[in-house]
């Protein structure tokens, strides 16, 4: 790596915004706040913004941290615990505290590093990069903080290239031929196309990069703004677009492919059926993501586990998994896993089938349970003969079930059903 761009990670900090409520994700969502939630077997879905930062040889980093915080928190104090003040490197929570005002949580994006400056101060860095840590994504942010220094921008912007029509969902960047931003467009009914690629447009992925002197005057500017919402996508951004020179910077450019990937991967899974979807793919033969490089390691809190173990060779009670991920101290006794995840300690016991099911830690599910298309919340305990998966009608009196058919459970519903049933 040059030299050139190894002082740069060394100047930078990250700076993640992990405070949203997640609301979409339902009851996956009711006792962790979103960047929390499982994903892929053993991760966080935070655990990719800042192993991303990590990978990318930044060693300065802070989480904002709002909405029920604590597993957040705990997650990160287990898993992420390694930095070394004596080595420069610094990871810091910072949950909304009132520290600014006693009256006063984060108001917004921007606010929640405003109200952090003094923080960010004692890192004595220059650059700073702003993430959402609800992502799953592998990106290498020395690139971006590379053309953001080269161009001499007041704001530089991660974007995915998209199809234009897909665009309307997201905030769009107009960009001219140097990829400077002309104008910022929260989703328009008619995205604007990029020069010389009329099918496609750039859509912002809320990474920014700033020049942190730059920042900490314009933070305390909008501060004083009684009219702002202190939020970084509808009033810094496009402040910068209107007043200063603002660029893009594209995600292909910088994100991390292994090889076996097509092309590069980037995924919200802010719903329930684009949070199933996006584990259940990466039972595919080759995955579009590629958790297995080691060169770009997704880093987490590993919880100590015996291998996982099937048991039973019988006639319709074989332990077997076909096209599946099955974690560590998982137990399949006499079960039938196809196309599903299991994370850390599930159990399924004999009888029973799975069918693209994504089972968070520590799920037991009962004999003779048959299960398809579902999401099942950690710690569940799936009772005996359960069925879904084959009455939307049934699965809708009981679970959450989605229009695309993705049923959600969790415990209480489990309770409630029991209760009602007798």
């Amino acid at each position: 790596m040059p030299t050139s761009q190894t002082r740069l990670a060394n100047r930078a900090m990250a700076f993640v915004l992990a405070g949203g409520r997640g609301s979409r994700l339902k009851e996956l969502t009711d006792r962790r706040a979103k960047p929390a939630v499982y994903f892929g077997g053993k991760v966080r879905i935070i655990d990719f913004a800042l192993s991303n930062a990590l990978n990318s040889g930044i060693r300065k980093m802070a989480i904002a941290t709002q909405y029920k915080a604590h597993s957040l928190i705990r997650h990160c104090q287990r898993g992420w615990n390694f930095f070394r003040a004596e080595r420069n490197e610094y990871l810091d929570i910072l949950p909304a505290s009132q520290r600014v005002d006693e009256s006063m949580w984060y108001l917004g994006t921007a606010d929640a590093v405003r109200q952090n400056i003094d923080i960010v101060d004692s890192y004595d860095v220059d650059y700073i990069i702003v993430l959402a840590g609800d992502h799953i994504y592998k990106m290498d942010y020395e690139k971006m903080i590379a053309q953001h220094a080269e161009s001499g921008a007041d704001v530089t912007i991660g974007c995915l290239t998209v199809p234009r029509m897909e665009a309307t969902a997201f905030g769009v960047m107009h960009v001219d031929k140097d990829m400077r931003i002309t104008d910022f467009l929260e989703k328009p009914k008619d995205p604007p196309a990029i020069p010389g690629d009329p099918e496609h447009a750039l859509a912002s992925m809320g990474i920014y990069v700033f020049d942190w002197k730059f920042l900490r005057e314009l933070l305390l500017e909008d501060a004083a703004n009684k009219s702002s919402s202190h939020d970084f996508g509808h009033d810094l951004i496009p402040h910068i677009v209107k007043n200063g020179k603002a660029m893009a910077h594209r995600f292909a450019d910088s994100c991390v492919m292994s090889g076996l990937e097509k092309e590069p991967y980037w995924r919200d899974v802010g719903t329930i059926d684009a949070f199933h979807e996006a584990n259940i793919d990466l039972t595919d033969f080759i995955p579009e993501l590629d958790m297995y490089d080691q060169s770009w390691p997704i880093w987490t809190y590993s919880e100590l586990a015996p291998p996982a173990k099937f048991i039973h060779d019988e006639e319709e009670r074989r332990g077997s998994a076909v096209s599946s991920l099955v974690s560590g101290g998982c137990i399949v006794s006499g079960s039938e896993i196809r196309n599903s995840l299991l994370f850390t300690g599930v159990h399924a016991h004999s009888y029973s089938s799975m069918f693209e099911v994504v089972a968070l830690p520590y799920v037991d599910i009962g004999e003779k349970a048959d299960l398809k298309k579902c999401v099942i919340d950690r710690g569940v305990q799936i009772p005996e003969g359960l069925v879904v998966g084959e009455d939307p009608e049934e699965d809708a009196k009981w679970f959450r079930r989605t229009d695309a058919g993705t049923v959600l459970i969790t415990q209480d519903m489990i309770d409630a059903r029991a209760a009602k049933l007798g």
